[in-house]
């Protein structure tokens, strides 16, 4: 593995039924292939040496002799290859005919895992030809190419220190599929090689269940199914080939291809097992059900270790892994308000209050805020007048975010009340004895502060509480002043990323406000992102933007994803930020030296301000990270970053690979 990833493969062969001199040099000259791409293990069809639809000839002993010296072929033709090969053979054991698949690597046959479920229903005939893996007896070897072959459903191969195991293709299909088994029993990733036919809506139900199973077990799935050569006396095959990773599909084939194929991706073995840790449930499962799981065996398989240039990055990495991509987005966005005003609207009801009270900045945060309020008051019945939007310019406020937060309270029909803090915090100034010329953090702190006092104190005037707007990316950052803005009744913008936050703004601007409120939306969304508490230009523009400061929120957002949800080093958040910010989706791209620099700063950060989390308000969580100390994030405040900053400092953002390099661009 490099980096706790694997390079697998799913193959769909040209195929001739019954010609197997054919198809062996057709699997040939996909491993070859594979091996130069660096792959690890590559699947092939259900019977692919044969074909799957060979039917009553699987009764002949010329082709069931054939398909074993095809067999031998493979296993010699391998014997200076790295690559795993997964290939489907019919092959005899003791009086019956079982249809299998065989591991072969490095000039040996590894194992060999009948199939279990045998489909004998409609146009599938296979109990005519085949018996069940429940024929073959615990621990069963058999002797073939002079090795001893162990003969089980229940094998579990091990490459690179990545655990795989094998079910095929109606096995997927049963109730308890038997890859339930396998992953409980420690297999990572599941290979099904398969020949399913397509008829209407069966590719759709098809990708739940890979989906769906790949989810459930906590594990990497490749499927491969057998494609164009097969008899189409019947039905057809239009070749599929999917890999998934808990939930995800990371690459599929073309269907109704005539050409071979070879989809590829890198299954992250490290993201499952920080998953399957995390997941308690999963734990629970294993120490109920590994009993009724059947002899677990071991099989090792060795090779050379995979050079870094073989195993450049192909699979997409999203550069913003919070924000959902295409028709998701909408629907991603509305379960998200529901959430916030839901989780707002209870905190009303159970403190009976009259009022909220919000600062509104005409900033991103302080609307998305804003207009979940509205939403929870609509939902509670209540008139909008109710919520209480306070302006408080000062001494960085501009025209354009002024002029935008008045204008949408106005439109949203809430009650305004404007108290500018010029006056009180130039007092506060003379009370300390602080120059206000100098823009230190005592100049802009006290200015926060003293938005969160009269926030405070007008909640108390009129009877209500403080919704907070602070969001996700802020707090992992500590970009908040402690007590100030990072304070307040209920923070419903808690659990929202910054990348994100936009994009909720933009919806609600598309799909649910007015006219006016629309386009004031779109200028706040077009606003750059300030806390604006120094002084602005001689033209009234912004001076003081925060990703210029902190850096890219994009890149803050990545690294904090990737660190809190999976827990993952900084050297492989570093590679992953690499291939996420190339270029290679939407155009996003940042330089090595961008990501590096900006990387190193997150962490100091992020364990620099984490006494200001320990104490965060309450707030509903969203999505999948949460930094709540009574939630997902439970982190001592003087924890120290020594040795995350250790590990950024080793990485050299100079250093390039040339080879690593072709092979990227080829992407």
């Amino acid at each position: 593995m490099t980096d706790g990833m694997i390079k697998v493969a799913a193959a769909i062969p040209q195929v001739r039924v019954a010609d197997v001199s054919f198809n062996t040099n057709e699997i040939e000259n996909i491993m070859v292939r594979a091996e130069g791409l660096g792959v690890a293990v590559l699947c092939f069809p259900e019977l692919s040496l044969t074909a799957y639809t060979c039917q009553d000839l699987f009764a002949q002993q010329l082709l069931l002799d054939e398909a074993e010296s095809a067999m031998l072929k493979l296993i010699e033709f391998s014997r200076n290859l790295n690559v795993a090969v997964i290939v489907g053979v019919p092959f005899r054991f003791d009086n019956v005919l079982l249809n299998c698949a065989a591991v072969i690597q490095g000039g040996k046959v590894h194992g060999i895992v009948p199939k279990t479920y045998l489909p004998n229903y409609k146009e599938f005939y296979e109990q005519r030809w085949f018996a069940s893996s429940t024929v073959v007896p615990e621990g069963s070897t058999i002797r073939f190419c002079g090795q001893n072959v162990p003969v089980s459903p229940d094998l579990i191969f091990r490459i690179n220190d990545v655990k795989f195991a094998i079910e095929i293709c109606e096995d997927l299909w049963a109730p308890i599929p038997p890859s339930s088994l396998l992953a409980i029993k420690g297999a990572e990733i599941i290979f099904n090689p398969s020949a399913s036919n397509d008829i209407i809506g069966k590719h759709a139900y098809l990708c739940s269940l890979v989906s769906g199973q790949s989810a459930r077990g906590i594990c990497g799935y490749v499927y491969a199914s057998a494609g164009f050569g097969e008899s189409s006396q019947d039905v057809v095959y239009g070749g599929k080939a999917m890999i998934a990773e808990n939930g995800h599909f990371l690459n599929e084939s073309l269907r109704f291809s005539m050409e071979p194929q070879l989809t590829i991706s890198e299954i992250d073995v490290e993201r499952l097992r920080s998953e399957r840790r995390q997941n308690t449930t999963f734990a629970k499962t294993m120490e109920q059900f590994v009993s009724y799981a059947g002899k677990k065996e071991m099989i090792d398989i060795e090779t050379d270790i995979f050079r870094q240039e073989n195993v450049a990055l192909t699979r997409e990495v999203n550069p913003r892994p919070f924000v959902p991509q295409g028709d998701e987005l909408d629907a991603r966005c509305e379960e998200i308000l529901c959430i916030q005003s839901d989780g707002l609207a209870k905190r009303i009801a159970h403190t009976n209050a009259k009022t909220v009270v919000i600062g509104v900045s005409g900033g991103l945060d302080s609307t998305l805020a804003l207009l979940v309020c509205t939403n929870a008051f609509d939902r509670l019945g209540l008139n909008r007048k109710g919520i209480v939007g306070v302006t408080m310019p000062g001494f960085g406020t501009t025209g354009r975010t002024y002029t935008n937060a008045l204008t949408l309270m106005e439109s949203l029909g809430i009650t305004i009340r404007e108290i500018g803090i010029a006056e009180a915090v130039s007092q506060h100034f003379k009370d300390l004895g602080h120059n206000p010329d100098l823009h230190d953090v005592t100049y802009e702190n006290s200015q926060a502060r003293e938005r969160t006092q009269i926030l405070m104190d007008v909640a108390n005037q009129m009877n209500g509480f403080v919704v907070g707007t602070g969001d996700l990316s802020e707090l992992a950052l500590g970009w908040a002043t402690y007590n100030g803005d990072h304070m307040s009744m209920y923070a419903v913008n808690a659990s929202i990323p910054k990348t994100l936050v936009k994009h909720l703004v933009n919806w609600v601007a598309l799909n649910v406000a007015d006219d006016t409120s629309r386009n004031t939306l779109l200028d706040i969304i077009e606003t750059p992102i300030s806390p604006e508490l120094i002084p602005a230009d001689k033209n009234g523009n912004i001076t003081q933007k925060t990703e210029d400061l902190v850096g890219p929120y994009e890149l803050h957002d990545f690294f904090l994803y990737y660190m809190l949800r999976f827990g993952f080093r900084p050297s492989k958040v570093y590679r992953l930020a690499k291939r996420a910010f190339d270029g290679h989706m939407d155009g996003i791209s940042y330089d090595d030296a961008t990501i590096h620099k900006w990387m190193s700063v997150f962490y100091r950060r992020f364990f620099n301000q984490q006494f200001k989390r320990s104490c965060l308000p309450d707030g509903p969580k969203v999505g999948s990270c949460s930094l709540s100390p009574r939630g997902d994030w439970r982190m001592p405040s003087d924890a120290v970053s020594t040795e995350w900053l250790k590990e950024c400092e080793m990485i050299n953002p100079n250093a390039t690979n040339a080879q690593s390099a072709a092979a990227e661009g080829k992407l």
